[in-house]
């Protein structure tokens, strides 16, 4: 039941509003602010990027810990959403979502110890760089389908850039303020491996809408 109430949620997933999508349309020449706003509203209103991040973040309760977590993610989405608008790469953008809720997935696998009966532990750091690149990618798609024009299209995309990471700031703190008072309260441990289940399956649902859609 609750994995059901994820489900729409889910489905909005990397949408963008109609006035946001007339504006990048129309959009001619630099306008820092705009963008700036742009990155961080996807950020903070991608719920793939949210389950993901929670995900991440779920056991981890100490702020260097989650600095360090959140440092390594942007590295990786940077990269490739810039290589992606201003270096001209392209993938199929179905593809790239579908690995983005297999990223999901994966770390809410993860976290309820699914590796462990396989005598593997992957490099929990090593895998947030890895999906970085995919979340990223799966930006710079979104961004590539609406043809920017070129005209000021460099300082644009570094300030979505920068608008992303100040809305996974916002995002992050939101998301550790409340795992911290779940924990206080209470019931975390217990309800953690159901929780975790119901990351898992927001991720297999969302890859699963994303590989419809390619095939």
């Amino acid at each position: 039941m609750a994995a059901a109430g994820l489900w729409p949620l889910v489905l909005a997933a990397h949408d963008v509003s109609r006035s946001d999508s007339v504006f990048l349309m129309q959009n001619s020449g630099t306008a820092v602010l705009a963008y700036l706003y742009l990155g961080a509203k996807h950020m903070v209103t991608g719920v793939d990027h949210l389950l993901y991040l929670a995900g991440v973040i779920f056991f981890v309760h100490r702020v260097r810990e989650v600095a360090l977590y959140a440092t390594l993610f942007a590295l990786g989405h940077s990269t490739t959403l810039l290589v992606g608008v201003l270096g001209g790469v392209h993938a199929n953008p179905s593809l790239i979502d579908a690995v983005i809720g297999l990223s999901v997935a994966y770390k809410a696998f993860e976290n309820m110890g699914g590796f462990r009966p396989l005598g593997m532990q992957p490099d929990p750091r090593a895998a947030v760089v890895i999906f970085g690149l995919f979340h990223g990618f799966g930006l710079a798609t979104k961004l590539q389908s609406y043809n920017l024009a070129p005209d000021g299209l460099v300082i644009n995309i570094l300030s979505f850039n920068l608008g992303v990471e100040l809305g996974q700031v916002v995002a992050l703190t939101v998301m550790l303020t409340l795992f911290t008072l779940w924990r206080r309260q209470g019931g975390f441990d217990r309800h953690a491996f159901a929780a975790n289940w119901v990351l898992m399956t927001a991720g297999l649902v969302l890859m699963g809408i994303h590989l419809t859609e390619y095939f």
